[in-house]
């Protein structure tokens, strides 16, 4: 922080030197390869999504009006209410890519609450021009509205302040606009207050946003860009790389991204990477305090965010993810350290993950419903809920890593008969099924589409011991149990609309939907009546009821 000290960041940086020559001609290739890799927006895009975001703000304006009217308030007094949005995430870093979305925050004043915010502004949202998407999710940890307008994805949050009126000029810096407000709203605030810190608190702005680009993009495609999967999200690599900034004030890019991996593979954790001092605040908050508090002694790889109330962004890590990260920060740094002497090219650093081709065994899990909107939910719910798999399943003996990939692969089935709708929901899923489209089966009676939603956990086992004869067993019955205990208690699930399948597949059994055309190994030829899941190794857990799903 610059205001008494002469450096950013809580200790001084390691160098203030320039970078040399070489250092700037690697940054000239590597700006070159993220233009090949397409991770800039064209200027028509960017305006496009300008002109999209003026009209939000009208459309939060109009919102805030129509409510204050229906409260009692005089036109004059509804007209000045006001309403304001910011952006917050990547696109108000400035490291947003075609297609990506906007997160926005209306900020509306007392007489607003919540519900209005669902019950009023999702409506209108529906009715806006160019809109077509639009789906609210109030009881989220921090409620929601997705929409689409014009083709851009937009995420809505609301945060009601105990002010009377939202002026134009309303700035978020200030810790005491946080007093009475409930969690929710602090929490949406949150998201806007950080985004906001990190760029005050870097030095060099457009370094920082070249810099964050290429790790963005190395981090998707090594498939560890996933904070709900235990991995870091878009806030936590954005505050890594603020760090390295803080650290080296008068690098470019390519040095940064050069020191980026040697300091994060070498970061002594559970040490915290702080962008300042924490600090307190005017509320009666947590703040993160390890001495304090046993969760957040628990953090593995704690990086912390500077605006108050402080917190870890990377609370979600585990055992497994931990060691995925270190390996690809060790990968990513021999890398960068062959372009800097021009023994390799930027396009390696950003090559695919080899998830897919890198385990014998998987562990599929299978969320399925028979209704789309349902199945959204559903799925997520299944989704948030993975990283407790591999917490469990980090305690089984011979098990040394549980590596979840960041995302699900979605198919809609159309079935004939009820068989149908159980092998799909095991997922057994035949080309027969898997090429039948919607019209083949309209019209007909006993047909359903079936919604599924696969997610995948490679497990690495420890080498067979010297010496040891006969097969090893695997036993992940009691983790896969529970976890699928747990998902069936979340409050909406419905047993006859709804199947989650935990099973186990061999890397040659794994369908074609998770590998790209020409990347898949050839399949093994296994004996008849020998499934996916058979093995010697792993004993499986299959539920003792094959769930029937039936479309509300």
């Amino acid at each position: 922080m610059a205001s008494q000290q002469s450096y950013y960041g809580v200790t001084p940086p390691i160098s203030t030197g320039e970078s040399s020559e070489r250092e700037k001609e690697v940054t000239v290739t590597l700006m070159e390869e993220l233009r090949r890799q397409n991770v800039f927006e064209s200027e028509v895009d960017s305006r496009t999504r300008e002109i999209v975001l003026g009209r939000v703000a009208s459309l939060v304006k109009k919102f805030v009006r129509a409510v204050s009217l229906t409260r009692g308030l005089s036109e004059t007094a509804a007209s000045a209410a006001g309403g304001k949005i910011f952006t917050f995430g990547s696109y108000r870093l400035g490291v947003h890519g075609p297609g990506s979305d906007i997160d926005t925050l209306c900020v509306v004043p007392k007489h607003v609450s919540r519900e209005d915010f669902f019950d009023v502004f999702e409506p209108m949202l529906r009715e806006a021009e160019g809109v077509t998407e639009v789906s609210g999710v109030p009881e989220a940890y921090v409620p929601i509205i997705k929409t689409k307008i014009s083709g851009i994805p937009i995420d809505f949050l609301m945060a009601r302040l105990a002010l009377s009126s939202i002026p134009d000029d309303l700035s978020l810096a200030d810790d005491n606009l946080l007093r009475n407000l409930d969690e929710r709203c602090i929490r949406s605030l949150n998201g806007s207050r950080v985004t906001d810190e990190i760029l005050r608190l870097v030095p060099n702005v457009q370094v920082f946003r070249d810099s964050l680009r290429c790790i963005k993009l190395w981090a998707t495609r090594r498939a560890i860009y996933s904070n709900v999967n235990g991995f870091l999200g878009g806030v936590a690599w954005a505050m890594l790389v603020a760090r390295i900034c803080q650290l080296y004030p008068n690098a470019i890019a390519g040095a940064i991204v050069s020191r980026f991996f040697i300091i994060m593979y070498q970061w002594t954790w559970p040490q915290p990477v702080l962008l300042k001092q924490i600090e307190d605040g005017p509320l009666q908050v947590r703040v993160w305090n390890p001495k304090l508090y046993p969760g957040d002694r628990s953090h593995r790889m704690p990086i912390i965010t500077p605006a108050y109330p402080a917190m870890c962004a990377t609370h979600n890590v585990t055992a497994s993810t931990q060691m995925i990260m270190t390996e690809e920060f060790k990968k990513g740094a021999d890398i960068v350290d062959k372009v800097i002497v021009g023994k390799a090219n930027w396009s390696e650093l950003f090559e695919k993950h080899d998830f897919f081709h890198k385990y014998r065994y998987y562990l599929q899990v299978i969320a399925s419903s028979g209704n789309s909107d349902l199945h959204m939910k559903w799925s997520g719910t299944v989704e948030s809920r993975i990283r407790q798999l591999v917490m469990k399943l980090e305690y089984v003996d011979s098990l040394t890593l549980a590596h979840p990939f960041i995302k699900g692969f979605e198919q809609v089935a159309y079935c004939l008969s009820d068989e149908e709708v159980q092998l799909v929901a095991q997922g057994e899923i035949s080309d027969v099924i898997a090429n039948r489209k919607k019209e083949d089966i309209d019209g007909k009676e006993g047909t359903s589409s079936v919604y599924s939603t696969t997610f995948y956990i490679g497990l690495a086992i420890e080498p067979k011991q010297p010496g040891t004869v006969g097969p090893r067993r695997l036993d992940i019955s009691y983790p896969t149990t529970e976890f699928t205990k747990m998902v069936k208690q979340w409050e909406h699930f419905n047993d006859s609309k709804m199947g989650i399948v935990v099973r186990h597949i061999r890397r040659s059994g794994l369908p074609d939907d998770v590998f790209d055309a020409g990347q898949r190994p050839p399949k093994l030829v296994q004996k008849r009546g020998k499934g996916a899941g058979k093995s010697s190794d792993i004993s499986p857990h299959k539920p003792a009821k094959k769930p029937r799903l039936v479309p509300p």
